[in-house]
């Protein structure tokens, strides 16, 4: 389903609990939102990463009217007496504010990927498997047919596709957790689900059906959320798979001798919950000045040096002349983002990889 960023929710789950419906009404609530009581947000820069959302699965023009359709008709049914003819046509021109912009912004994506929207799958093939945390797995992919890899940037993603049943398929985002270069790339995959909640069909079916030699239906590379080539200082801050991007970044600095001044904060509940802790050790090692900082709400079996969260960033010392890019729970990253301005960093300069339905209040 296309407009704000549906399809790359936790698959399955959003649409089981209600989330994945409720998000559109609400994205499109939130558009409104930003546009109304906070006008310096740059808005295109929201589009431009679901545009690069909706892409990535091959979302096509003729969709956005059937969404509206819905849209539309699940408002009048809400609303009841309430929605006038007036108050239906005002949200209806807000949604094709937004669909029209998408619409061009994924057609532009469409011609720079030289691809056609719902044929641009690709098969690959599972040539190594690496459990990283008890739900946390690591599957590095070489495609499956004789041609190269398609290239990437530092903190791109896929998308993955994977049978429900033997007519239809369920598709969820991962960001690629390799460096850019070579005919190979690896996905992190968390198991999505919590105690309450439906497991991720996609990311069960990648824990639980996926080994050595599976073939896995993949997108092109796809995000706009990548690594400036400035020689800025850098920081990066992750929770939980959100390490994934930021370990792509941390390996295409070591692979080209980057000497940029790097800061690198991960949050996690525990040390044994921390995905690729090993390689983000060795990453920032390998890099002339980097500096790790790890905390834990349990500090049991953490590496010395570790925090207790939760964490100042101002006592910290953070540079604030930083670009920082933050990859986590929206409601996490909101957190982030607030305690980096007030330790004295450019708000413009903050930038999110953001993977819920919940995108436009992240930008909030």
């Amino acid at each position: 389903m296309p407009l704000l960023h549906l399809a790359s929710s936790s698959a399955g789950v959003g649409q089981r609990t209600g989330e994945q419906q409720a998000a559109l009404a609400n994205g499109l609530a939130g558009f409104a939102g930003l546009i109304v009581h906070r006008p310096y947000i740059e808005i295109s820069t929201v589009l431009e990463r679901i545009a690069h959302k909706h892409a990535s699965v091959g979302v096509r023009p003729e969709q956005y009217q059937l969404v509206h359709d819905h849209l539309m008709s699940a408002f009048s049914e809400v609303l009841g007496a309430v929605a006038s003819d007036k108050l239906l046509t005002a949200w209806s021109e807000l949604y094709w504010l937004v669909a029209d912009a998408l619409i061009a912004k994924e057609a532009e994506l469409y011609r720079l990927f030289d691809i056609q929207p719902g044929k641009n799958w690709r098969k690959w093939l599972v040539v190594q498997r690496v459990q990283e945390t008890e739900r946390v797995v690591s599957l590095l992919l070489e495609p499956a047919d004789q041609w190269p890899a398609d290239p990437f940037s530092a903190g791109q993603y896929v998308s993955v596709a994977v049978p429900l049943d033997e007519w239809s398929f369920q598709i969820r985002q991962f960001s690629i957790s390799s460096a850019p270069g070579g005919n190979r790339l690896r996905i992190t995959v968390e198991r999505a689900g919590t105690p309450g909640r439906p497991a991720g069909a996609v990311s069960a079916y990648l824990h639980d059906q996926v080994s050595l030699g599976s073939v896995l239906l993949l997108s092109p590379p796809f995000g706009e959320l990548v690594l400036d080539d400035s020689n800025s200082p850098l920081l990066f801050v992750s929770s939980g798979v959100g390490v994934a991007p930021l370990i792509s970044m941390l390996r295409h600095l070591v692979s080209t001798g980057a000497e940029r001044r790097v800061m690198y904060v991960h949050l996690d509940s525990r040390a044994a919950d921390h995905a690729l802790r090993f390689e983000l050790e060795e990453l920032t090692a390998a890099l002339p000045g980097a500096r790790r900082v790890v905390a834990y709400n349990d500090l049991t079996r953490a590496p010395a040096g570790a925090l207790a969260l939760p964490l100042d960033f101002q006592s910290l010392g953070v540079p604030t002349n930083a670009r920082a890019y933050l990859c986590g729970p929206a409601s996490r990253m909101r957190e982030w983002r607030a305690a980096l301005v007030n330790a004295g960093l450019n708000p413009l300069s903050i930038r999110y990889e953001v993977f819920s339905p919940d995108l436009w209040r992240t930008y909030s």
